[in-house]
């Protein structure tokens, strides 16, 4: 993949994580802080906890922090996925915010 191919590929999953996080905050109570930073998106919680998405351009790799520990996904052509096979970004995420929330969310492309 070239890095015009990620950075098309990783701006389209931090446009839909914001996304996401709209259509959350419009269609539940989840109150969802999502701020966009350049390559990379911080989602705040009501808890004070946050899950941070950042793109890790050299790599080809977008990474994900949250309360459990840190993710490193890269595109496999149709999703992103865990390089250690923790699964597909959106999935995990969905898990992520929904543990920290503690409601459940769903995020997605």
């Amino acid at each position: 993949m070239t890095d015009l191919e990620f950075m098309d590929h990783a701006e389209r999953l931090l446009l839909a994580v914001e996304r996401s996080c709209d259509r959350i905050n419009e269609t539940s109570d989840a109150d969802l802080d999502s701020q966009r930073s350049g390559g990379m998106v911080t989602i705040a919680f009501p808890n004070r906890s946050q899950i941070v998405i950042n793109l890790q351009k050299p790599l080809h790799e977008v990474w994900m922090a949250s309360q459990s520990g840190g993710y490193h996904y890269r595109f496999d052509g149709t999703n992103w996925q865990d390089t250690k096979g923790a699964g597909e970004f959106f999935a995990c995420l969905s898990r992520e915010a929904s543990r920290q929330a503690g409601t459940p969310l769903t995020f997605g492309a």
